[in-house]
């Protein structure tokens, strides 16, 4: 009860960083979420409903879906094409960032060089998400974004494999180095093969349910997609191959599946996208609201000590050595110009995963003199990553400009169009007055006294009859049809950019499939 309690607290809480986030639109949902989290942490109550951090539990619940989502929405052409260059960042660039970032570590702080490759490890895996919060409102060089996307998706993995390299250092004094390359190669090609596996008998599985006569199908495959991650990550770790690696290939596989299958059933696609878009939002602001919590639960544990100050040494250290290496690696392996490697070195950012790593290598048996070192450096590297690029970028990369008031007016115009169509029709005077309120809906121009009319009215009164339901449709369909040539003759006029056009052209199709909808016949 006590961990379900949590869960609930955890969603409630991913959903008012949402609502909170449109009141402030110039700053970062993510931080707004870490704001919620820290929140939770200062209130007794609150904070004794969410459990203790489990990373194995942080990594199946919130950081598997994401990875799987993430890899939905990236081209697996795109990703063989850049297929060297992420081999390199995930592999070359983490063992070069963990041994010169550990050495550097070990000569300028006195930290024991075993216990500094550990830590060195773990500020290797970079966020994704973490990346966005930087750069809300601002254009990231394609080239750079592209890349840093891939390299979040792929990284997690050669982290934890190095992190386990390490830890066993420290603790044995001894690295085997055949058989740390071995548990790489098979834990790496070995996720990459079972996520292969397991999305291509998934995708045979939904593709061949799709064409049979089954009525129900639609909430099978969708309940299905939303289960794969979970089931990929935990089937894969079983085995003991990369879980991470796992629901990444199996996402890419199935962003193709998504490609070549979207018309074959409109409703489950546009099910699925809502869906996935809706989940990845609230496992970003859980990510977030997590890494807030346990900042705060950090900073309020009598346990961990701060009277030395060796931690904020290490964390400055971490982070100045992820940001040198990194730069020259963009530089001198990637070619990219000052601009390019300044983005790709900033833009490594770092959130929970790192966090999560922590308190895996705490598991793995760090003493707790050792942990609270690791925690608070870990956390200082974090903060910094997150703060410094979301300065920077403001004042070397251009803004987002995206002006919406011509694409608000010829919305306007469009539904007035509409409007005025029905306004000559002959219809009873309740059908009209309820067809002309969802046209105004349609552009949020309906007060809320006037929902509450509605409400009231639809409450009280009896619901149209067959009729009136038929006179009803016809009349929107007919509405719909007098906007969309509204559209047809704004693109043919080049009036306004065709990617606003074409959104108004969605929002139509969408309302029009809603009134086609034979459950609200």
């Amino acid at each position: 009860m006590h961990m379900l309690s949590g869960w609930f607290l955890l969603l409630f809480a991913s959903v008012a960083a949402s609502i909170v986030a449109q009141f402030f639109p110039k700053i970062s949902e993510n931080y707004i979420s870490m704001a919620v989290g820290a929140l939770i942490a200062l209130i007794p109550v609150l904070n004794k409903m969410i459990p203790p951090f489990e990373p194995e539990v942080f990594m199946i619940t919130i950081i598997a879906p994401l990875l799987y989502f993430e890899g939905q929405a990236m081209y697996l052409n795109r990703v063989r094409h850049k297929f060297k260059t992420i081999l390199g960042i995930v592999v070359l660039l983490v063992v070069i960032s963990t041994l010169v970032v550990g050495f550097s570590l070990a000569f300028i702080t006195g930290i024991g060089l075993p216990l500094a490759l550990v830590m060195a490890a773990i500020s290797t895996p970079t966020d994704a998400t973490a990346t966005e919060s930087v750069s809300e409102g601002l254009k990231l060089p394609k080239r750079e974004q592209s890349l840093l996307k891939m390299e979040a998706l792929f990284n997690d993995a050669s982290g934890i494999i190095l992190l386990n390299a390490m830890v066993l250092l420290l603790l044995r004094g001894q690295i085997d180095y055949s058989q740390t390359v071995r548990d790489f190669l098979v834990a790496a090609i070995g996720g990459v093969l079972f996520g292969a596996i397991a999305a291509l008998v998934a995708i045979a599985f939904r593709q061949t349910l799709l064409r049979l006569p089954f009525d129900n199908a639609v909430n099978a495959m969708t309940m299905l997609a939303l289960a794969l991650p979970f089931v990929i990550y935990v089937l894969a770790e079983e085995i003991h191959v990369s879980g991470i690696l796992a629901v990444v290939c199996a996402g890419l596989l199935h962003n193709s599946e998504a490609q070549r299958s979207r018309f074959s059933d409109t409703h489950l696609f546009y099910l699925n996208k809502g869906l996935i878009g809706l989940l990845q939002e609230l496992l970003n602001n859980a990510v977030f609201i997590i890494l807030g919590l346990n900042f705060m639960r950090i900073i309020l544990d009598k346990s961990v000590t701060f009277s030395s100050w060796v931690w904020i040494t290490a964390g400055f250290v971490l982070y100045l050595g992820n940001l040198i290496v990194r730069y020259l690696y963009a530089k001198i392996m990637l070619r990219r110009d000052r601009l390019g490697a300044t983005v790709f070195s900033f833009g490594g950012v770092h959130g929970a995963v790192t966090l999560a790593l922590v308190f895996m290598a705490a598991g793995l048996g760090l003493s707790s003199n050792q942990f609270n070192l690791v925690i608070m450096s870990e956390s200082v590297m974090i903060i910094l990553s997150m703060l410094v690029p979301t300065i920077l970028f403001w004042f070397i990369l251009p803004r987002k400009e995206y002006d919406s008031s011509e694409k608000d007016r010829l919305r306007q115009e469009m539904i007035q169009r509409a409007i005025n169509e029905v306004e000559r029709m002959y219809l009873p005077k309740k059908v009209k007055q309820s067809v002309i309120y969802d046209l105004h809906d349609q552009n949020d121009e309906t007060s809320l006294r006037q929902f509450w009319q509605q409400w009231f009215y639809v409450s009280r009164k009896p619901a149209f009859d067959k009729t009136e339901r038929y006179l009803e449709q016809q009349a929107l369909m007919w509405s719909f049809y007098i906007e969309r040539e509204y559209l047809a003759e704004q693109i043919e006029q080049q009036a306004l950019d065709p990617r606003d056009l074409y959104d108004l052209y969605n929002e139509v199709a969408l309302a029009e499939a809603t009134v086609l909808d034979p459950d609200q016949a």
